[in-house]
């Protein structure tokens, strides 16, 4: 958790000034980064979700977007920033990918910050 942290700290996007929150800013980035959005395949938290379900030569398949909200981070950016089958590339910026994955892990990252401020 201190590694996700950290991994924030470098990252200054919202100043006093800001019209929006970060929980705001997350969630449009998650609900609609580059047209589609993350939600339509991989479910309101990340959690993965069927998006078909079709036969091929007889066959049955399955094509689902992968669970994404409890990978590491480092899995994560490398999966934003590689060609995956069916998912769509958004070339998204460093901050954008960070933001996006704290949108995923929002709740862990105000758990630690309590839990820092409470052991000070």
């Amino acid at each position: 958790m201190r590694a996700l942290l950290a991994l924030f700290i470098g990252v200054h996007v919202y100043g006093a000034a800001t019209f929006i929150t970060k929980e705001e800013y997350a969630a449009s980035l998650y609900h609609n980064p580059r047209g589609i959005g993350c939600q339509m395949c991989h479910g309101e938290s990340g959690e993965g979700r069927r998006i078909a379900q079709y036969k091929h030569k007889g066959e049955k398949k399955i094509f689902e977007g992968k669970p994404i909200n409890k990978i590491p981070f480092s899995l994560f950016y490398h999966a934003v920033n590689s060609k995956i089958v069916g998912m769509p590339r958004y070339y998204l910026t460093d901050t954008e990918i960070q933001t996006l994955y704290y949108y995923l892990h929002r709740e862990e990252f105000k758990r630690a910050a309590a839990k820092r401020r409470k052991s000070h």
